[in-house]
């Protein structure tokens, strides 16, 4: 048996509530709601694993700009601009 594998990802449907107006709006632009939720999740999770990358290395960031505060950049001699 010969299995083929689907290029696209695996999609499950799911119930999502919104307000009326705004629905009803994204309707009259004739846009696809599902594609529109799609980006907005990818979006939202874009911006949570961000700032939670932030959190965890607060402390090395802080850490770098102190060094870089008290020592100037490492090979500051040798730039150009």
């Amino acid at each position: 048996m010969v299995r083929v594998h689907s290029t696209s990802p695996l999609r499950r449907p799911t119930n999502v509530t919104l307000p009326a107006q705004l629905l009803e709006e994204a309707k009259s632009l004739d846009l696809n709601i599902s594609q529109a939720c799609e980006q907005g999740l990818k979006s939202a999770i874009a911006l949570v694993r961000a700032q939670q990358w932030l959190a965890e290395n607060r402390s090395s960031l802080e850490a770098s700009r102190q060094y870089v505060e008290k020592n100037d950049l490492p090979l500051a001699d040798y730039r150009n601009f």
